[in-house]
């Protein structure tokens, strides 16, 4: 194992399209949606176990989360965990656990990976993110992963790269595309799935930042003598508190010009949303993803997914393709093709009761 490399788990996102079962007290990655005994940020940790020490792991999660990364990790320790006062999306976040990192070691190798994914295939993902790290080694590089696409995913973002070599140089990222336009990126075979997991050295990384988001590198910049100290958390909410919400794909890759991409074919899936858990769900001779037991069901076809508590027994006649979700307060029945209005669901619901049930 290389002592200089570490791994970055992002941690702090609250699943909102996977509520009601993902909540704000209990969000998707701290959850076990696919039944495997594990959730998402265990699998995660343990993927990456088996090339990176578990003294060099990093976890930035909301701050109200850092009693349940504690829980499901217990091999770290407390100062490797990051807590971040409010969400920023991805480029704070990143530019907080690169700080921290510079600090501890300059030369330090960087893999920033979600926590909230899904790979199938860990034999055919490790050597890829040795490549990278490779790489990376004689060049001042940004790499990402991309996933060779199957089918023509408008919920996904794309990399389009520059040959077919395992590592090309990007020409541009396009996220979430028109269906028309994912069946042509699928066409011309020049694109890729981005995956979100990057690897960079933390000088390049940082100097990227400086280049493509000054104000949050100054910001972060300003702290340096504050972080592992008593001041950490009180320097960390006031540049949280100024920073501008923004994506390191959108902040930085898509205006660096020394961006690379990896490709790969590993089983790799977002989990983003209840129709692309179905594609993963054991399912019924009917289609239908459905608890093993407690589950009974009559004239119920063609691709519903059904979650229900432990304990808790349903019957349920005359549905097709629907999505059925109950916990202990929210229940939440809807066609699949109205999947997009989760979030308005959401919003209904916080306007007439709070944050309660979010």
């Amino acid at each position: 194992m290389n002592n200089q490399t570490y791994c970055v788990i992002m941690a702090g996102g609250i699943g909102r399209r996977f509520w009601p079962l993902s909540r704000q007290t209990m969000p998707k990655q701290f959850l076990d949606i696919l039944g495997t005994g594990k959730s998402f940020l265990r699998m995660t940790f343990d993927r990456f176990r088996k090339i990176i020490p578990e003294n060099n792991f990093l976890i930035v999660t909301n701050a109200r989360y850092k009693e349940l990364v504690r829980q499901q990790l217990p091999e770290i320790g407390e100062d490797q965990i990051l807590c971040e006062p409010i969400g920023r999306n991805t480029a704070p976040c990143i530019c907080y656990a690169a700080s921290v990192l510079r600090k501890k070691d300059p030369k330090a190798k960087m893999i920033v990976t979600p926590s909230d994914h899904l790979i199938l295939d860990e034999e055919a993902f490790r050597p890829i993110i040795e490549d990278c790290l490779d790489f990376i080694d004689d060049h001042a590089a940004l790499m990402t992963v991309g996933i060779t696409p199957t089918r023509p995913e408008t919920g996904y973002g794309y990399i389009q790269v520059s040959s077919d070599q395992p590592i090309s140089k990007v020409k541009c990222f396009t996220e979430k595309p028109s269906l028309e336009l994912a069946q042509t990126f699928l066409q011309t075979g020049e694109f890729l799935w981005n995956s979100g997991i990057f690897i960079w050295k933390v000088e390049d990384i940082l100097d990227a930042l400086r280049l493509h988001l000054p104000e949050h590198h100054a910001l972060f910049e300003s702290i340096d003598t504050a972080l592992g100290t008593p001041a950490e958390e009180e320097a960390v909410a006031r540049v949280f508190s100024e920073c501008r919400a923004i994506s390191i794909d959108y902040g930085v890759m898509e205006k660096a010009d020394n961006v690379y991409v990896h490709r790969g074919e590993f089983g790799w899936s977002d989990i983003g949303t209840w129709g692309s858990l179905y594609q993963h769900a054991r399912k019924d001779r009917y289609a239908n993803a459905k608890p093993e037991k407690g589950c009974y069901t009559d004239d119920t076809t063609r691709s519903c997914i059904i979650s229900l508590p432990e304990e808790k027994i349903a019957v349920i006649k005359g549905l097709k393709e629907f999505i059925v979700v109950d916990t202990k307060d929210v229940l939440m029945i809807c066609p699949r093709s109205e999947e997009q209005n989760v979030k308005k669901f959401i919003d209904d619901v916080k306007y007439d009761s709070g944050d309660k049930y979010i």
